[in-house]
């Protein structure tokens, strides 16, 4: 029943005989090679010869209890745990003033002025389904877009290019808080309303963003598919990127290209998974893999040392050049531990301190979170770096998008904590540890 939509885009894409400029393959002839063709669009970012750099605006049009823990907490009742939950347990009136409160005041303009003057050429905006879609009646508010629509605004004057990300799905994608939904088992994958729903969604975006890529250089059709779960996940997920080709790469409902890229989520396998998925060589154009690196989610990974830390970074660089489509490393932070407070949930505590279910404890939490002012010289050389090699692995791929711009009371976590506080350069560039990967 996921092939509805079939295999439109690799169909039309053959029809039309275009060569990808996504694979590292593409790129490897000059420009002027007679095997590119003048079907081939002109991307808006000049990928392949500069790297991006960028940030993610987390936890404004969709909510994350440990990017904002003052705003569960102020509701007072520890079962609102995610943004479905904060409208399903609130009062509508006091609930959504709270939440245009927080879209007016939690990115600004002065925040992407400050992004664009830190260097970066991207920013990603995480958004939720349920900013065009509450009709099987979800507790979701509504009103997000006019924001979308504004920062899009704010970065064609500073001359920022954008991502979105589709952040949660019906049904939810892998269970997590920040798809909008906390739950045991994500079931975006197992009922073909909520695919369908999400299809729209991308055919919406689609319609309202191919005329505005001097900005929104792509969408990525959904952030982090649980395929971690199985073959009934990827399965549904392998289909859903064809479906998204098709609705972002052919927006006219005519075998004319549009100039959206889509960005598709490894969604936690490694390359071999997705060796030739929509290859250039199979005519697809316009794809680029976007992975996700923490160091903190598991508790082989929060015992490491700081130096095993910097090493684990560093190897990284061989799965990202190792996908054959090109990729990003479109999530990562400078975090060593999960002792952000709610990061693994709201009232779940942390693997690193023992507070988590069924881990050990590795030390205290005390030093390692909250506000950068409080943190020890040597930990914010490490920090530092920290970025350097996670910054300069994920560079020997296409480039990197940071997780987070601000969080309220995790700065191991905030790129502009790291820029008020000196653990990340003011120019992206910039090296105190230029041989850190070797």
């Amino acid at each position: 029943m996921w092939n509805t939509h079939s295999l439109f885009a690799s169909l039309a894409v053959a029809a039309f005989g275009i060569l990808s400029l996504t694979s590292l393959e593409a790129f490897a002839a000059p420009i002027q090679s007679s095997n590119i063709t003048k079907r081939a669009p002109t991307w808006s970012f000049p990928y392949g010869s500069t790297k991006v750099r960028g940030v993610n605006l987390g936890g404004w049009l969709v909510l994350e209890p440990w990017i904002t823990p003052s705003l569960f907490d102020g509701t007072g009742n520890p079962a609102i745990v995610d943004e479905y939950t904060f409208g399903q347990y609130q009062d509508y009136n006091t609930a959504h003033a709270k939440l245009v409160n927080h879209w007016n005041t939690w990115i600004t303009y002065n925040d992407l002025a400050a992004i664009k003057a830190a260097g970066l050429n991207h920013v990603r905006l995480p958004i939720g389904y349920w900013a065009w879609d509450i009709s099987r009646g979800e507790p979701y508010h509504q009103g997000q877009l006019p924001y979308l629509n504004q920062a899009i605004g704010w970065c064609r004057t500073l001359g920022l290019k954008m991502i979105i990300d589709v952040h949660g799905a019906p049904g939810s994608q892998n269970g997590f808080d920040n798809s909008g939904q906390r739950i045991n088992y994500p079931l975006w994958h197992t009922n073909s309303d909520n695919i369908a729903r999400t299809n729209q969604i991308i055919k919406t975006l689609a319609s309202a963003y191919s005329s505005q890529t001097d900005v929104v250089v792509g969408v990525a059709p959904l952030n982090e598919p649980a395929g971690f779960r199985g073959n009934d996940v990827l399965a549904v997920t392998r289909q859903y990127w064809y479906d998204s080709y098709g609705n972002l790469r052919y927006p006219y409902g005519t075998g004319q290209q549009g100039p959206l890229i889509e960005f598709i989520s490894d969604a936690f396998q490694p390359p071999s998974y997705w060796t030739n998925f929509m290859h250039w060589s199979n005519g697809f154009e316009g794809v680029i893999m976007d992975t996700h690196y923490y160091g903190v989610f598991s508790q082989a990974e929060v015992s490491r040392s700081w130096d095993q830390q910097v090493q684990a970074a560093c190897a990284k660089s061989s799965d990202i050049t190792s996908f054959t489509l090109w990729t990003i490393v479109g999530e990562w932070s400078t975090a060593f531990t999960d002792c952000a407070k709610y990061l693994n949930g709201r009232g779940i505590g942390a693997r690193y301190d023992g507070t988590y279910p069924g881990s050990s404890f590795v030390g205290s939490c005390a030093q390692w979170t909250g506000s950068g002012a409080n943190f020890s010289a040597q930990y914010k050389t490490f920090l530092r770096r920290f970025w350097e090699a996670q910054a300069t692995s994920f560079e020997r791929g296409q480039g990197w998008i940071y997780w987070t711009w601000k969080a309220e009371n995790a700065d191991e976590w905030s790129y502009s904590a790291g820029l008020n506080y000196g653990w990340i350069p003011q120019n992206p560039t910039q090296r105190n540890y230029p041989n850190i990967c070797g």
